[in-house]
């Protein structure tokens, strides 16, 4: 079983993934990873992504799924510039080909597999037998990020107007933009702490596990 896990920065996908992964023994895949470890190399590097794609598309060659495990990945700059590369249709089909050998290639123990990124149940998994989009508003979101970062609340206005960007070059990009599979189920974190979150999405994916192995079952009685 896949489960794909959509949403905006702040939003908790990444909390609630780790939650349903431990929960529901699945593998986990954070693809945002993926983005931020090129994002990364691409600095290392010393590259613009807007002047040398090539150079961008060359170095998402040499991404693996291991990278996305670097501790180093969750500054705002690396943030920002994978979002920059995210945009280059090469560089994303190279990501893409990993995310989904991945969701492929999962092997007892683990029940299946949990992504979570901004187009896993639209462009990577669209056959996920669940799919989570989950959100909240700008100003929550932009908190949380505060506190993940541990940055001073000085910066509140600066790493608002960051999200509000990424929020705008995700939504309104050309290839794959961010929004939620027409079937998959929106849950809204503003209000919710975060055990109340992880319960409800929990909530949805026993619904989803019962209803696959209901249709299981009805196949081999055929």
């Amino acid at each position: 079983m896949i489960i794909a896990i959509d949403g905006p920065a702040g939003a908790g996908k990444g909390t609630i993934a780790g939650y349903l992964a431990l929960k529901f023994n699945f593998q986990y895949l954070d693809t945002g990873m993926l983005y931020r470890a090129l994002a990364k190399a691409v600095i290392q590097a010393n590259v613009d992504p807007a002047l040398a794609p090539e150079e961008v598309i060359q170095i998402a060659q040499s991404i693996t799924i291991e990278a996305a495990q670097d501790p180093d990945l969750r500054g705002e700059k690396v943030a920002a510039m994978a979002s920059q590369v995210a945009v280059i249709p090469e560089a994303r089909l190279l990501l893409n080909d990993l995310q989904r050998k991945f969701s492929h290639s999962i092997a007892a123990p683990y029940q299946g597999a949990i992504l979570d990124g901004r187009d896993i149940g639209t462009v990577i998994c669209p056959e996920a037998e669940c799919k989570l989009f989950i959100t909240a508003r700008p100003e929550v979101r932009t908190q949380r990020r505060l506190l993940e970062t541990q940055e001073s609340s000085d910066l509140l206005a600066t790493m608002s107007q960051q999200i509000a960007e990424r929020d705008k070059r995700d939504s309104t990009r050309q290839i794959a933009p961010l929004t939620p599979a027409v079937d998959a189920i929106i849950i809204d974190t503003s209000d919710l702490t975060i055990d109340e979150a992880c319960s409800k999405a929990a909530m949805y994916v026993t619904k989803c596990l019962s209803e696959l192995k209901k249709s299981q079952k009805q196949s081999i009685n055929h």
